[in-house]
């Protein structure tokens, strides 16, 4: 037995025959090495990619107590609670240049936004609510120790890891590295990830169809679906159910990449000489999901690298990438946080038909009516083949295993297209 074999049949619940969704997102997840490698980058170009350290801020961010708004900075003591208070202004302080005296009793400085606040102030009284009158600022009553501050490591304390590793850094998290100076981050290397289309009834976009060919869209949506997860894309093209050219593409594949990603030769009745090959160069498992639509899956090793050998139609395809390959992908390249696509719950505008013992990913609209309330209908036909029905769909509805029939107004999970597909 393979070591991919004894790990994942070890599983409570596995059967390889009729496996549940949630056994095989185990299964798989119980097999994976991430990626260890790691570089250094500017942190401008660091954008998607895994961080690999811990940031620890050197300087509190604001590095000094400042102004949170245009006003003026006083001393709370010097204000009455139930009258207004005459103050002399004294100067003035500008974000980047302080003022540089300190404030006494019955005075205040007049502040914009960001300004370090004046020795011996501890709050602002914002512009709008004062008024000046002759040499004075009058301040009514009412204001408060510590308004409109913005106290010193409010943001960032120094000393405290403020990312740590294994999170993917979005815009917000260069910002955040960029205010603490570094102008170079620790991440993961790029994950590898090659890719290719079976089957001699495929042909490529551009040439001529012969009888009883199609063009191989396949390829264009997992092109769509890795580039999305950030990684470094190696595209094999077309490889022909011909032994030579299948055993040469997978171990090219296997040498270059950590993640070899096929689509078609998997299925029950397909050239079975993929099969064997697949498990002559390696340990590769085939699976029956009890799923719909994407029943067929391989995964296992070859070399190296991890393999997903996915269903030929082309929404199987999708459904089997989002729900079984994604996750497993980004754990490869070293994310840590809970990568699942996050659900809702809304009533289905219509029934559903629906039998118990298999997860469904049907596609969906998910909508507003007139009164603002939101449901989900299905996009039509939900055949495998109907890639139409992803293109017309914002989401995947998600009909749990042990579910039957979905009656009209009954609340259903659903996963949201935007930012994914």
């Amino acid at each position: 037995m393979s070591s991919v074999e004894r790990i994942v049949s070890c599983l409570d619940g596995y059967d390889p025959d009729a496996l549940r969704v949630d056994k095989a997102r185990e299964a798989i997840r119980s097999c994976l090495v991430p990626v260890s490698a790691v570089e250094r980058v500017a942190t401008r170009s660091a954008l998607g990619r895994v961080l690999a350290e811990d940031i620890v801020p050197h300087v509190n961010v604001p590095a000094h107590d400042n102004s949170a708004m245009d006003g003026y900075a006083v001393r709370s003591a010097d204000l009455k609670a139930d009258a207004e208070t005459a103050l002399d202004e004294i100067g003035s302080a500008l974000a980047g240049r302080p003022f540089g005296g300190a404030v006494g009793a019955g005075e205040c400085v007049r502040v914009m936004t960001g300004a370090v606040m004046p020795a011996g102030t501890d709050a602002v009284v914002v512009q709008e609510v004062a008024r000046i009158a002759g040499d004075s600022i009058i301040v009514p009553p009412g204001q408060k120790r510590g308004q409109n501050v913005r106290y010193a490591g409010e943001d960032l304390k120094a000393g405290m890891a403020v990312l740590r590793p294994g999170r993917a850094l979005g815009p917000a998290e260069l910002g955040l590295i960029a205010s603490l100076g570094l102008a170079e981050v620790s991440v993961r290397r790029r994950l590898r990830v090659a890719f290719f289309s079976t089957g001699d009834e495929l042909a490529s976009v551009g040439a001529p169809l012969a009888e009883g060919q199609v063009y191989d869209s396949n390829r264009y949506t997992l092109y769509g679906m890795l580039a999305r997860l950030g990684v470094e894309l190696i595209d094999m093209g077309v490889v022909r159910d011909d032994p030579g050219q299948l055993e040469a593409a997978f171990r090219t594949a296997a040498a270059n990449a950590d993640a070899v990603v096929t689509s078609g030769g998997v299925s029950v009745g397909e050239a079975d000489f993929v099969k064997q090959l697949m498990k002559k160069l390696g340990e590769v498992l085939f699976w029956k999901i009890a799923m719909r639509p994407g029943r067929p899956m391989a995964f296992g090793r070859i070399g190296g690298a991890f393999l997903f050998g996915l269903p030929g139609n082309p929404v199987a395809v999708m459904v089997t990438f989002y729900q079984l390959v994604r996750e497993a992908l980004l754990f490869l390249a070293g994310r840590t946080d809970d990568c699942a696509l996050p659900r809702l719950t809304v009533p289905s505008a219509a029934p559903i038909r629906k039998v118990p013992g298999r997860t469904e990913f049907q596609r969906g609209v998910l909508a507003r009516d007139a009164r603002g309330a939101w449901s989900v209908r299905l996009t039509g036909q939900q055949g495998s083949g109907v890639l139409r029905s992803m293109s017309e769909a914002n989401c995947f509805i998600v009909l749990e295993h042990e579910r039957g029939p979905v009656a009209a107004g009954e609340p259903v999970q659903v996963q949201l297209f935007e930012g994914l597909v």
